[in-house]
């Protein structure tokens, strides 16, 4: 089953030795011959360039009480393992352009109590547990003597009830004195969702998704299209702002189908929200250099949508380096958000109603998340690895208003 979780990377990486790998483009001669010889005008030589690579992984633990899957009560109880492989490459074109190429493989396993109440006579069910895998590809070039950088990925994310393929396009445009940079983006993922029913709810011959029974199931669409434009400017050698705005637009399939809720005459349904949404975030990114060893790092989003919620967002890191080579980061980040004004509690629901949930990630709540950080990076690489570049590792504790805890752990291994 989909799921939303606050996982942070545990980054380790491997990876040996890799050299640049020179591919050579011949061009024919006048009397049809090929030339190979350093010494011919007509010889092209290209390389790809090793960058980095990055094999992410974290893990992520979160309890609560307030499950979507059982009306708005019993448990969130939910682990996640995250992993991803990323590997990097460039290469300079015959116009002195740099093209990067990134590849990115992402596998996350995570169990979820409440999943498993989708069918409460299942001792153990397979929406217990689920595999999400997402790979992407993604590809841009810089020309560094105009300030142009464009580019394209593709992605696509499976897990047991749903599929989802995404395009992402680029333009950045740098200023002549390299001060001010503006990016355009637009993206478009196209899900398709099983309709898992809670078993009591499902009707006769219904089938139940499990591997073994999902002919016959309905399969929905759900379509997002995301938009950003942003603005960064450096105000003077210490100070850098940027400011953003990303409107995104959902149409399909938007609730999701074991989700109940409970009226106040003791009936149940499945949750039911509108077939489109509007979102419209924006925000002020600040980096401000303290000193040779302090950087103060801030973040403003505010968010309003058309089913009538509205949140403000604030983060703070100060990353300090103790010594030339080693750092500490402590952060701290505050959101409240009010409710959609479907959302009602277990069980407050009145039958008349033409929409309804009781899905707490949508429900009115303030959220704190903080920890620490800390980094590593030693000149001639650490321990003795000369690759090996740098080491961070990153605690958080996340907490809601609502009584859902969650803590994650992370380390970062980068090799270049």
């Amino acid at each position: 089953m989909k799921k939303v979780v606050l996982a942070i990377g545990l980054y380790c990486s491997f990876l040996p030795m890799v050299k640049s790998q020179e591919f050579l483009f011949y061009n024919r001669s006048p009397k049809g011959g090929s030339t190979m010889t350093d010494n011919s005008s007509d010889f092209v030589k290209r390389q790809l360039k090793f960058e980095e690579v990055n094999l992410v992984a974290g893990y992520y633990l979160q309890d609560g009480n307030n499950s979507a899957v059982t009306g708005g009560i019993g448990t969130e109880k939910l682990t996640d393992l995250a992993n991803s492989f990323e590997i990097r490459f460039s290469k300079l074109d015959r116009f002195k352009r740099t093209h990067s190429f990134t590849l990115d493989f992402n596998i996350d396993n995570y169990t979820s109590a409440s999943s498993d109440k989708i069918d409460p006579l299942t001792v153990s069910s397979a929406s217990r547990k689920d595999t999400h895998i997402y790979p992407s590809f993604s590809w841009s070039v810089n020309d560094a003597e105009v300030g142009f950088t464009q580019g394209l990925s593709y992605s696509y994310s499976t897990e047991y009830d749903y599929k989802s393929h995404g395009i992402n396009a680029f333009i950045t445009k740098l200023s002549k004195d390299k001060n001010t940079e503006i990016s355009v983006k637009a993206g478009a993922f196209f899900d398709t969702y099983m309709c898992i029913l809670p078993a009591e709810l499902r009707p006769y011959s219904y089938p139940s998704g499990a591997e073994r029974d999902q002919v016959g199931i309905d399969y929905k669409p759900r379509n997002s299209y995301n938009g950003s434009l942003s603005i960064s400017q450096v105000i003077n050698q210490r100070l850098q702002v940027m400011a953003m705005i990303e409107p995104s637009f959902q149409e399909g399939l938007l609730s999701t189908p074991f989700h109940r809720v409970f009226f106040t005459n003791g009936n149940s349904t499945v949750e039911k929200l509108p077939g489109t949404r509007f979102k419209l975030p924006f925000g002020l990114r600040l980096s401000y250099f303290a000193g040779d060893k302090t950087v103060i790092r801030a973040f403003y989003r505010a968010y309003v949508d058309d089913w009538g919620m509205t949140a403000h967002t604030m983060n703070l890191e100060v990353p300090y380096k103790i010594t030339p080579f080693f750092s500490v980061s402590p952060f701290y980040r505050f959101n409240a958000q009010s409710a959609v004004r479907y959302f009602k509690p277990y069980a407050q629901h009145a039958t008349t109603e033409n929409f309804y949930t009781s899905d707490y990630d949508i429900s009115s709540f303030t959220s704190q998340f903080m920890g620490l950080g800390l980094r590593i990076a030693t000149p001639g690489g650490i321990m003795g690895i000369t690759n090996f570049n740098s080491l961070e590792i990153r605690y958080g504790y996340y907490s809601r208003s609502t009584g859902m805890v969650g803590h994650s752990i992370s380390a970062h291994i980068k090799i270049k």
